[in-house]
């Protein structure tokens, strides 16, 4: 029997080695075993059951839903690729006990993945996820057939986008963004979400072009992850035809980034700047701002300018839904891009961004260069990079102690102020830059993160980082 290990969301692997029907089988009944002995007040025996648009993924929720199923529980499954968003609002809205997404969101083409919800619309935490691992193989799968399923009602498939574009139009001032006649493009990556800004907006008058639209199981060659080494050819097109703006949605669409209207890169830390000044500003928001560690400080500069309360958590959205279900928080952002929003699920969504960001666009009626370099006027310069290594597995706690025990001296010619260790080694020089190290918690490989005033300083702590992985 293969090892299944949840990861930083979910447990992943590569397609026909490890992530087959058998061991879907294994983690679905796991899941339901977990549940019923779990029973939540308030929520019912339900399960959503959706998935992206990767290889034989509509096959891979189709065995999930069936040992759901076989299993007493009313099964709701997708009968098309869709957002996990989607997926998440409706276990909430549905009162369910929780759910499955089929999805490797941005891994390889070859990779596929199993994200559970709990039943708050959300990601599981670290706690039930390794809870469910110890309930692997306590029973053998119980599953009932799809055609018996559906005859009997106890499997159901129903699209679930309508309801959350619904909740998506409550969210943002629709009828703002509705007679804004913005022009913008998205950029799907071949993900889920090719199509939604155009079904979303149909008949208002913003005009949508959607790119890399097509559903392709390889992703056009790339991993489909919103960073500019994947927007070469959407660039290209944007220099030739511009837009107000361009939106960048992951595989499965909970994440976004962006670039302007000519194809220049904005990072994903300048989208959540963007969206905490305009919830504050605009929006008049009060309210707890939550970012995982590897965000931009210029979110600490903001929350301080305007007394705002700044949580920092490890890397994970599971991390930022547990204190959004805490309550009073006005924004949760992750450098990757994923960022939830208050009065919506406790969860990142891509869509919602997007939309938020049009609003923006609509309420100042200013281009999007404009807005960040008045942020970078008030708050200073800030360049970010990040590059992935290979790193093997069994030599990442060795490189983590080692990171903690012998930290440099300097960044940058500046002293060290500050060593972060609950997830990864962040180091903090006096002068604000930062450097940070950080294995992945699905794949060999070591993420490292730096930020500093320019992207020559950027680059030479990178550098640095590589050079303090070597010995190991």
């Amino acid at each position: 029997m293969s090892t299944i290990k949840f990861g930083t969301d979910g447990w992943r692997a590569v397609i026909a080695e490890d992530f087959t029907f058998e061991n879907v089988a294994r983690v679905a009944q796991a899941a339901a075993d977990y549940w019923a002995d779990h029973p939540v007040e308030g929520a019912e025996r339900k399960v959503i059951v959706g998935y992206d648009r990767r290889f034989f993924s509509d096959r891979f929720a189709q065995r999930a839903a069936e040992v759901f199923a076989g299993n007493g529980y009313q099964v709701t499954l997708t009968p098309c690729p869709t957002p996990t968003p989607a997926v998440s609002f409706a276990v909430k809205a549905e009162r369910a006990i929780g759910g499955v997404m089929i999805t490797a969101s941005h891994n390889p083409p070859r990779f596929n993945g199993f994200k559970l919800k709990s039943h708050y619309g959300g990601p599981s935490d670290s706690a039930t996820c390794q809870a469910v691992e110890t309930y692997l193989d306590r029973n053998a799968p119980r599953s009932m057939p799809l055609a018996e399923g559906l005859r009997s009602g106890q499997i159901v498939q129903r699209d679930l986008r309508p309801a959350h574009y619904a909740a998506l139009k409550k969210l943002v001032d629709w009828k703002l963004v509705a007679r804004s006649r913005l022009r913008f493009a998205h950029d799907a990556l071949f993900g889920v979400a090719a199509g939604c800004f155009e079904q979303l907006l149909a008949g208002t008058t913003c005009r949508v072009t959607t790119l890399n639209a097509r559903h392709d199981v390889l992703f056009g060659g790339i991993n489909p992850e919103p960073i500019e080494a994947n927007y070469k050819p959407t660039q290209a097109y944007l220099r030739r035809h511009p837009h107000d703006v361009c939106l960048v949605t992951d595989g499965d669409a909970d994440r976004v980034g962006g670039m302007d209207g000519r194809g220049k890169y904005l990072t994903t830390h300048n989208l959540i700047c963007l969206l905490l000044h305009h919830f504050v500003v605009n929006r008049q928001g009060r309210g707890r701002v939550v970012k995982a560690l590897t965000t931009t400080s210029m979110v600490d500069k903001l929350c301080a300018a305007h007394g705002l309360p700044l949580v920092e958590t490890g890397v994970g959205f599971k991390f930022i839904c547990a204190e959004m279900l805490k309550g009073d928080v006005l924004l949760g952002a992750e450098e990757s891009g994923g960022i939830g929003f208050p009065g919506h699920i406790p969860e990142r969504d891509g869509i919602a961004a997007g939309l938020l960001l049009l609003e923006l666009l609509a309420t100042e009626r200013r281009s999007i260069n404009d807005l960040l370099g008045r942020l970078e006027k008030q708050f200073g310069p800030l360049r970010y990079g990040r590059i992935d290594t290979h790193f093997p597995l069994d030599k990442r706690v060795a490189l983590m102690e080692r990171l903690k025990q012998a930290p440099p001296a300097k960044l940058l010619r500046s002293p060290l102020a500050e060593v972060k260790s609950f997830d990864g080694v962040k180091f903090i020089a006096q002068n604000g830059a930062w450097l940070m190290l950080r294995p992945s918690g699905t794949e060999p490989i070591l993420r490292i993160y730096a930020e500093a005033q320019t992207d020559t300083d950027v680059r030479r702590l990178l550098r640095l980082g590589v050079g303090l992985t070597r010995g190991v």
